[in-house]
């Protein structure tokens, strides 16, 4: 079943049918979907679908001579052409009669062994663009290599697309269309265990519960996601066990860049060069307190939740869960489920938040969401705020996330009101999102301070699955 990708569709679409030249660059991190998202879109279409293969040249043009002369003859043809640049030849050519769409799948791996090869597009579309009828889709995992080579002022190619689409992760709103039979707060849990990326989904059950979906997947050495994130390095990047080293220190509790690099034992200008590869990824995200411009309290954090999941407790059960102890591992994972929960929560409190905004139902219009962090010169201590927004010099939106069993009491709000008094707005919106709901107490008070909205995650549930 196809699930998502909607927006995606809909251009892709429009760009078919505008019946002239179009080429657009489809690109994103392994696994989250995007040859199904090509699959899908020429199913019921004319089209030409060739997968590059880490390979040398030769095997790469006979692949994809084969792909061209089972579209063109509808048989399958020993046939080879002599060159790339004849190959794409013959497919403009065609296209000149009639719509087609030709889908190179895996670009990068063509291209680095056929260092002609953007050359020969650019040549090819400037040729021929104003009386064809083609659609290329030029598709890649690398997404350096799609950046550097294509999508980059100096490409050779740079100046040709029509369209280009960076495909990120489900959200979570699509990642619950995935599944059934999970209660809500499972899909929350599965968000947070192995986030939106499709395949990552693919490997969850909702006919099982969450403990055997982890002893399933996490703790089963035959599993595909037990080796997932070491595989998935290994493919992009080199020196991996610096790159395991990182990524393990800020899952488990380091932040700042000196405290990576005191833990992994790298100096800094090290750790720097490793982060920035990260954070190209999608594995790592930098942080700035909101509203904020200085890097000197910049922190980094896991963006991808299977990483997160995964460097915060694989490696420290990794000899148990070799030995076969797979309930013993989950025995040790489970109570920190709800702490580990805490962060995704505040991810799918914003998420909730951004979707009152673009239905023109938010009471503050703010252009972006963020944490803020630093010090409350009342209390003279350092202090945080899961979620802060602004309109303008007046206005300001104000969040806090809490995923606990238990109600949250007024004890609460009254932090976040004085949270939200460090800085100095006329007028604030307060939002206090809960799992599990909201003593009396607290709706009493939220009531009579009347700029309170308290939110349940039933609330959102409701609201971003509707």
């Amino acid at each position: 079943m196809f699930v998502g990708r909607e927006k995606e569709l809909r251009d892709l679409d429009k760009m078919y049918h505008s019946d002239k030249f179009e080429f657009a660059v489809i690109y994103g991190r392994r696994r989250v979907g995007k040859t199904a998202l090509i699959s899908h879109f020429i199913q019921d279409k004319k089209a030409i679908y060739f997968m590059g293969v880490e390979s040398n040249e030769k095997q790469n043009l006979e692949n994809f001579s084969k792909s061209i002369f089972e579209y063109a003859e509808g048989v399958q043809s020993g046939l080879v052409f002599d060159s790339f640049q004849t190959a794409l030849e013959y497919v403009f050519q065609l296209a000149q009669k009639e719509r087609i769409i030709i889908a190179v799948d895996e670009y990068p791996y063509v291209a680095r062994v056929s260092k002609g090869l953007a050359s020969t597009l650019q040549m090819l579309i400037d040729k021929y663009k104003d009386n064809s009828k083609l659609m290329l889709i030029i598709c890649g995992s690398s997404m350096s290599y799609i950046e550097d080579h294509v999508l980059a002022y100096k490409a050779p190619l740079y100046g040709r697309r029509t369209a280009q689409m960076k495909i990120l992760p489900f959200d979570f709103a699509e990642t619950c269309r995935c599944f059934n039979n999970f209660s809500d707060e499972d899909k929350a849990i599965i968000y947070g265990i192995v986030g939106g990326t499709p395949q990552y989904l693919l490997q969850m059950d909702d006919k099982l519960s969450i403990g055997e979906n982890i002893r399933n997947t996490f703790l089963n050495t035959s599993s595909f996601l037990f080796e997932e994130t070491e595989n998935l390095l290994k493919q992009e990047v080199r020196d991996t066990a610096i790159y395991n080293a990182i990524i393990t220190s800020i899952a488990t509790g380091a932040s700042r860049m000196s405290e990576i690099s005191a833990k992994i034992g790298e100096n800094t200008s090290v750790c720097s060069n490793y982060l920035k590869n990260l954070i190209s990824l999608g594995i790592i995200k930098k942080e700035i307190p909101y509203g904020e411009k200085s890097s000197r309290k910049s922190i980094y954090r896991i963006a991808d939740n299977m990483f997160r999941f995964w460097y915060r407790f694989i490696p420290a059960n990794t000899s148990i869960i070799m030995r076969g102890a797979v309930d013993l591992a989950y025995r040790r994972i489970e109570p920190q489920l709800s702490d580990y929960m805490g962060s995704v929560f505040e991810d799918i409190c914003g998420q909730y938040l951004w979707k009152l905004l673009i239905n023109g139902e938010s009471p503050v219009e703010f252009a972006e969401l963020g944490r803020w962090w630093g010090n409350d010169p009342v209390s003279r201590s350092q202090t945080e705020i899961d979620i802060m927004a602004v309109q303008d010099r007046n206005t300001a939106l104000f969040g806090e996330c809490k995923w606990t069993n238990e109600k949250v009491d007024l004890g609460v709000l009254e932090i976040l009101v004085k949270r939200s008094q460090i800085f100095h707005y006329n007028n604030t919106r307060l939002y206090l999102f809960a799992k599990n709901g909201f003593t009396k107490g607290c709706q009493e008070e939220a009531e009579k301070l009347g700029n309170v909205s308290l939110v349940t995650f039933q609330d959102i549930m409701d609201y971003i699955c509707a």
